[in-house]
C-alpha cells in the first residue's frame, strides 16, 4: 500500500485507527504502520491526536483503549446507557431547582437529562462545559447561558483541562449538578486527570452539590481520585443501589434520595 501522509488521507486513517484500538483494546504502533502504509512517526503523531481528543492512551509500543474509551464510552454509548434511569434521576433533580438560580451543569450525561428540563424552572442562569447543553438551551427563553471554554475534547462532546478549570473561577452558581464515572468505596473516580480538574473547580465555585448516580456506577472502578461523597450535600441514586451500599452511604450523614424506576 502507498505511503498516505496528506490532509485529505489522515482523518480517515485516524479514525479507523481509533475504531480499531477500540475494538481490540491494544494495538500495535507497528502493525498500525503495515496497515495503513505510512512510517512509524506518522502512526505515533496520529495517536497524539487521537490521545490529546481523549479516544485512546498512548502506551509503550502502541496504543490501548483504556482507559478513555473501553471503561468510559464514548459520548453516544453514554447517551445510550441506562437512559430512563437517568431521565427518573433528571426529574428528581429538577424538584430541588427554584426559579432565579444559578446552576452548574457538569459533562455527564447523566445531568443533560436535567438540562432536557432546565427551562420549566426558568428564569435560570446555567453555566456549563458540555456542549450538547450549550447546543440545548443557546437561545431558549428564561435560560441566561454562560458557556465555559478551553480545550475542547470529542471523545467527552466537552471542553476540558486547565483552561476550563480556570475559566469556571470567575463564576459562582447556588447548585452543581454532576455525575461521576465510579464510585468505589466512599469515594468517586473518573478515567480523565482533565475531567478531575474542571470537576474539582465546579464543585468549589458551587454553594450546594448534589451528585446524581446510577447502579451501576457502584460496580466500577476509575483510575482519578475526583472527590469522596462526603463533599456532597446531596445524592441522588436509583433504587437499584444494593441496600448495603445505602447503608455505608448513610452513615456517613449524607443527605440520600432514592428514585424509583419501577
Amino acid at each position: 500500500m502507498a505511503t498516505t501522509q496528506d490532509g485529505d488521507a489522515r482523518p480517515g486513517r485516524q479514525q479507523r485507527i481509533r475504531e480499531r484500538v477500540a475494538a481490540e483494546g491494544f494495538v500495535r504502533t507497528a502493525d498500525l504502520a503495515a496497515e495503513h502504509g505510512v512510517s512509524i512517526m506518522t502512526v505515533h503523531r496520529d495517536l497524539d491526536v487521537l490521545q490529546a481528543q481523549g479516544w485512546l492512551r498512548k502506551v509503550r509500543g502502541g496504543a490501548s483503549s483504556l482507559p478513555s474509551l473501553l471503561f468510559h464510552g464514548d459520548i453516544s454509548e453514554r447517551m445510550a446507557a441506562m437512559h430512563a434511569t437517568k431521565n427518573r434521576l433528571a426529574r428528581a433533580a429538577l424538584q430541588t431547582i427554584s426559579p432565579g438560580q444559578t446552576v452548574m451543569i457538569d459533562e455527564s450525561t447523566t445531568c443533560l437529562a436535567l438540562a432536557q428540563r432546565l427551562a420549566e424552572r426558568g428564569p435560570l442562569t446555567v453555566i456549563t462545559n458540555f456542549l450538547p447543553v450549550i447546543k440545548l438551551l443557546a437561545g431558549e427563553p428564561g435560560i441566561t447561558l454562560l458557556a465555559l471554554g478551553g480545550t475542547y475534547y470529542p471523545a467527552y462532546d466537552a471542553f476540558l483541562g486547565p483552561h476550563t478549570a480556570e475559566s469556571v473561577n470567575s463564576f459562582g452558581a447556588d447548585v452543581l449538578f454532576m455525575s461521576t464515572t465510579a464510585v468505589t468505596g466512599t469515594t468517586c473516580y473518573h478515567q480523565s486527570q482533565e475531567t478531575v480538574q474542571v470537576k474539582r473547580a465546579l464543585m468549589e465555585r458551587a454553594g450546594r452539590r448534589v451528585l446524581l448516580v446510577d447502579h451501576t456506577k457502584f460496580t466500577r472502578r476509575g483510575v482519578y481520585a475526583l472527590a469522596p461523597l462526603t463533599d456532597f450535600d446531596l445524592i441522588l441514586v436509583d433504587d437499584a443501589v444494593p441496600p448495603a451500599t445505602l447503608r455505608r452511604i448513610r452513615d456517613l450523614g449524607i443527605p440520600v434520595t432514592v428514585v424509583r424506576t419501577g
